[in-house]
């Protein structure tokens, strides 16, 4: 892992059309109810099978609700062969509850998505 990275940062990254992977890691249903527009859900209990999914990645940024399990996500990424030497792979420090922007949420049928809290995560 290289660094934590500031929501505000990952904003500006989206905004100026930077390649970059958002890796949000929290279950399904949680990213269907509202998730950074753009990004990809790879669950955390899952990511160690659907790894192969990044390779080749250059710059990678994990997600999650408080910034604290995507630290943990980052570091996995960042162990994996897949992976380039070069690539960046960040954290977003205080995750989703740092977030001030707007969440984009899935087109799934909202009969198909989990019950569960009006939260975002």
């Amino acid at each position: 892992m290289d660094a934590e990275i500031s929501p505000d940062d990952v904003h500006e990254l989206l905004e100026t059309d930077e390649e970059v992977r958002i890796v949000d890691i929290r279950p399904e249903a949680a990213f269907e109810r509202g998730h950074i527009p753009d990004s990809e859900n790879i669950p955390f209990h899952a990511l160690a099978d659907r790894i192969e999914l990044l390779d080749g990645a250059e710059r990678i940024v994990t997600v999650c609700p408080h910034g604290k399990s995507s630290v943990q996500a980052a570091r996995l990424i960042s162990s994996y062969e897949g992976v380039p030497d070069d690539a960046r792979v960040e954290s977003m420090a205080g995750g989703l509850d740092e977030w001030e922007y707007e969440l984009a949420q899935s087109d799934a049928d909202e009969d198909e998505v989990a019950e569960g809290p009006d939260a975002p995560f």
